[in-house]
């Protein structure tokens, strides 16, 4: 939803207290290492660091019972990434909750989006 020339929304969390089980980053890092079959890859396509998408990675993998996304080591054929069953399971099962809270929340995020002030426009 645009409210003038700003991106306005909504954006679904699911914590496990300390972490962040699943997120909008993570959702957008698992489809990116779903379409790309690395993580390295995915998170080049993301802006972030190999180290940050594997730090993103673990703690996903860290909270839930079994990983969401599993890795191959380097080689001569070289590595690469996929997402298990679960790791599918999960990321379709976010993106509908997404979905969901979106359209429920909709007529809400209208009003809010009218009663906001313009933003200034840039002189040239």
């Amino acid at each position: 939803m645009k409210a003038g020339n700003r991106k306005v929304g909504a954006r679904l969390r699911i914590v496990l207290q300390p972490n962040i089980a699943i997120g909008p980053g993570k959702a957008d890092l698992l489809d990116g290492i779903r379409r790309t079959g690395s993580i390295a890859a995915a998170g080049r396509d993301m802006g972030m660091s190999y180290k940050r998408a594997w730090l993103l990675v673990e703690t996903m993998n860290t909270c839930f019972r079994a990983a969401l996304v599993e890795a191959a080591k380097g080689g001569a054929h070289g590595g690469g990434a996929r997402l298990t069953p679960l790791g599918e399971d999960v990321l379709h099962r976010y993106r509908r909750m997404e979905a969901k809270a979106a359209k429920a929340i909709a007529a809400d995020m209208r009003a809010l989006c009218s009663a906001l002030v313009a933003p200034a426009r840039k002189k040239s």
